[in-house]
């Protein structure tokens, strides 16, 4: 397994995989081509270093020193296939993946499907689509944008994340007047849009509550739009929170906000994961018809999705919940018992082990 990020407090799914895939799994990270192996360390040693870069001088090899430990390392442990976390990863691989005739599965998140410039370096994915034996969609609009892209439809397995079994068994008590979000302050999650909704809401329920947690780009603007309109008292941002802390908010929230967007650049969401959390622990989700967040929330069966930058509406429907909590606690049941059917983190492992087993045994 191949993630640019070692342990990213925002990728919680890797873990899961790492932990719940029925194999013995080998976690490479530090960049599209891996520099480390956990549990093991750098790759490429200085003394290693020197020897493949005189192989290349004198023509021996055409990989480069940092291609040849990661090669070395996939020999030394006998690697059955390489499973690539976001297509600019994948992209970097199939080179040495076709080398070594080693199945190659490439799995899609979000910006990697959906930022034009990253599509245009990573050409098109061509060669990911043409060497990969499985390539994994989190969201249905997804699975269309690479099959547009040209990856042969056969290929493309959809197969969103799942939450951990830890939010089924938080059970929300609707007690306080409380919307809860957490994500990365980013372009694509839109925060400030979220806080100028609530706003809105605060001219007919003062005493509500705001809490997002996350960091990121532009947190600190977020800080300043708080302080700007003066309402510092009703808005949280406490940075990033842990799983504990989260499922604590839920417990006590009336709902979970993500006013997401698609970013100038093409930058769009997979599916939140932290949609599927909040939905899972029963608290009704307002949000946006966006990527794969309509997949996964059935508007007004399981909370109330509105137009990309449409924030009156949003605040419209934060003052539903406000106003009729019986709804608010029927809507998260219905939500809880639907990602409990559909989008569970069994399902999705179940799934991944599936596809991997298939590769290696039809390579």
């Amino acid at each position: 397994m191949v993630s640019p990020s070692f342990n990213a407090y925002s990728e919680t799914f890797i873990q899961a995989q790492k932990k719940g895939l029925e194999a013995q799994v080998f976690y490479y990270y530090g960049a599209n081509l891996p520099t480390h192996l956990e549990g093991f360390g750098l790759l490429l040693k200085t003394k290693e270093f020197l020897f493949y870069k005189i192989r290349r001088k004198f023509r021996f090899t055409t990989f480069k020193p940092e291609e040849l430990a990661f090669i070395a390392s996939l020999k030394k442990n006998k690697i059955q296939l390489v499973f690539a976390h976001y297509g600019p990863v994948g992209h970097r691989l199939v080179k040495i993946c076709k080398f070594l005739q080693i199945p190659l599965i490439t799995h899609f998140h979000g910006y990697d499907a959906s930022v034009y410039s990253t599509i245009e370096k990573c050409n098109n994915y061509l060669e990911v689509f043409s060497y990969s034996k499985f390539v994994i969609a989190v969201s249905t609009s997804m699975q269309n944008r690479l099959i547009e892209l040209g990856c042969p439809r056969e290929k493309v397995t959809y197969n969103p994340c799942g939450p951990n079994d830890i939010f089924f068994d938080v059970n929300p008590k609707f007690s306080e007047d409380t919307f809860i979000g957490i994500g990365r302050f980013v372009e694509k999650k839109a925060p400030y849009y979220t806080i100028l909704a609530f706003n809105q809401v605060l001219k007919k329920y003062p005493n509500a509550k705001l809490i997002i947690g996350g960091g990121g780009n532009l947190f600190e603007v977020c800080k300043n739009l708080v302080y700007h309109l003066k309402i510092e008292k009703n808005v949280l941002l406490p940075g990033i929170l842990s799983k504990e802390e989260f499922t604590n908010y839920l417990e006590n929230a009336l709902a979970f906000v993500q006013h997401s967007v698609t970013a100038i650049n093409g930058d769009q969401e997979g599916t939140p994961v932290a949609v599927l959390e909040a939905s899972a622990a029963g608290l009704p989700v307002i949000s946006t018809f966006h990527a794969g967040i309509s997949d996964v929330i059935l508007d007004g069966e399981t909370g109330f999705l509105v137009k990309e930058h449409d924030v009156d509406a949003m605040a419209n429907k934060m003052l539903v919940f406000l106003e009729d909590k019986e709804l608010a606690m029927k809507l998260g049941e219905n939500g809880k018992q639907r990602i409990q059917c559909l989008f569970s983190m069994e399902r999705h492992l179940q799934k991944l082990n599936e596809i991997i087993q298939y590769a290696i045994v039809n390579e």
